[in-house]
């Protein structure tokens, strides 16, 4: 749009400038012509009867009649020949004549001018050879005869001057119709560019569904026919990756909705087994205990994947309830039989309550935990406490601090991504490889936030933040739904 105007408006200065230098250079190029002519011609009309060669008083009355051969009577006249000179006007010193112009008019044998300006006043100042001969017998040879014009410019600097507002006048409203129309030409060329970049932030926000106009045939056009076939080739491959995700999910359900019968069944024969293991040969038992081990461990896998199946299709919900949260806590680490093996930093009774849902957060609680006892090292610490958000009221903080050796930079980013292994050759775990993506998941269904970072003095640090909701029930997130 600057560019536009900046064109506009220097195309359109421009223009009234050489305007005007024309106009300028076309009312004096007149006038000097005009006056070059009705010299030469009174010379040659006067310079006829002048004897040859002239005295001072002929070259005196010379200079006079052609001085007065001109009706205006502006005319000032310098005859020179030799060593004479005259004058129309008495002690005219002639002083807009330059010794230039002198040696010009004598060495180049033609006719010389000169503008000048003279005590602020502009003049013509004209020089003109005389040569011998007449119409029917012409020569080019000097006569030693020259004369000089001294002419104002008086009325040529007034019109030039009033030429000034008069192009300002005619300046101006074409300056403000060339604006108008380098505005609509830069609407012209903006507008596409403006929808395209709609379109493209239209495409980057989800809505895959967006086309432009094709209008004409230029460039602007081009790039939307492309536009629109690039949007429409990335909607069918992310529709085709969305039906493609979709079967992944539905496949990994229905298999963990089948294999919930037979484990069970399973279990059920590892459980008798287990009992009649010390009864059996040592290898026999051995074999049985192993069964029996691998047998809860696809359980648990089954039971995980069941879960995130639920999350994936959106059917997870939260059921709050007013609870304790740190009475929470310590249900969930004695029923594993953790209270003797985590440090817990945790509030006295009733001091940190909150609407939340008992389940996913005894599941959050585990998940962490387990993980800092597998992968970290003892002592394992579990801190809980509260921290007031300025925007978002109330909060509890969950930190699981362990005293390994760290999560290495690059695994970071990926700790909460599903079956994710920072090592290639651990093919086997002793978890399901979805616990800390259950946990993340079951914190954000509560529109809480979870992070993973490694401790200032070593070791793994997960810290968890949940909100309360104790006293807005209209800001809570909607039992039954993904947050």
């Amino acid at each position: 749009m600057v560019a536009f105007l900046l064109v506009a408006c220097v195309a359109t200065l421009t223009t009234g400038a050489l305007t005007f230098r024309e106009a300028r250079t076309g009312v004096l190029q007149q006038s000097q012509d005009t006056v070059i002519k009705q010299f030469r011609d009174h010379v040659n009309g006067l310079a006829a009867s002048l004897a040859y060669p002239p005295s001072q008083v002929e070259l005196d009355v010379f200079a006079l009649n052609l001085a007065e051969s001109e009706p205006s009577g502006n005319w000032r006249v310098l005859a020179t020949y030799d060593k004479l000179s005259a004058t129309s006007a008495r002690q005219d010193r002639f002083s807009e004549l330059t010794p230039d112009m002198r040696e010009a008019v004598s060495s180049r044998g033609s006719t010389v001018f000169q503008r000048v300006t003279t005590r602020g006043r502009p003049a013509l100042v004209v020089g003109l050879p005389v040569t011998f001969g007449t119409r029917q017998q012409p020569t080019s040879a000097a006569s030693g005869l020259a004369v000089f014009l001294t002419v104002p410019q008086t009325n040529e600097r007034d019109y030039v001057q009033a030429l000034v507002p008069a192009v300002e006048r005619a300046t101006v409203p074409a300056l403000i119709l060339a604006v108008l129309l380098a505005l609509l030409a830069a609407r012209g060329v903006l507008r596409p560019v403006r929808e395209l970049s709609r379109a493209t932030r239209s495409v980057a926000e989800g809505h895959l569904d967006t086309r432009l106009a094709v209008n004409g045939t230029d460039e602007l056009a081009d790039l939307s026919h492309t536009f629109n076939e690039t949007a429409a080739a990335l909607e069918e491959s992310v529709a085709e990756l969305r039906r493609m995700e979709a079967r992944a999910r539905r496949f990994a359900a229905d298999v963990s909705h089948e294999l919930r019968t037979p484990l069970a069944a399973m279990s059920a024969v590892t459980d008798i087994l287990d009992e009649d293991a010390a009864q059996l040969a040592p290898d026999t038992a051995t074999a049985v205990r192993l069964i029996s081990a691998e047998t809860v461990k696809l359980a648990r896998l089954v039971e995980d994947l069941m879960e995130i199946s639920r999350f994936d299709a959106g059917a997870a919900g939260l059921h709050l309830d007013e609870i304790d949260l740190a009475d929470s806590i310590r249900r969930t680490l004695a029923s594993r039989a953790w209270l003797e093996t985590v440090d817990t930093q945790l509030p006295g009774p009733g001091e940190l309550r909150g609407r939340l849902d008992p389940r996913r957060l005894d599941v959050v609680v585990a998940n962490l935990v387990g993980n800092a006892l597998r992968h970290g090292a003892r002592p394992v610490r579990l801190r809980l406490y509260a921290r007031e958000h300025p925007d978002t009221g109330r909060w509890a903080v969950i930190e699981v601090l362990d005293s390994g050796p760290g999560i290495p930079e690059s695994v970071l980013p990926h700790v909460f991504d599903r079956f994710y292994k920072s090592d290639a050759a651990r093919t086997r775990t002793e978890g399901s490889g979805l616990g800390l993506a259950i946990a993340s998941e079951n914190v954000h269904l509560h529109g809480g936030t979870v992070d993973a970072a490694n401790g200032p003095h070593g070791g793994a640090v997960f810290t968890v933040e949940l909100p309360l909701w104790p006293d807005d029930p209209a800001s809570e997130p909607q039992e039954g739904s993904h947050s």
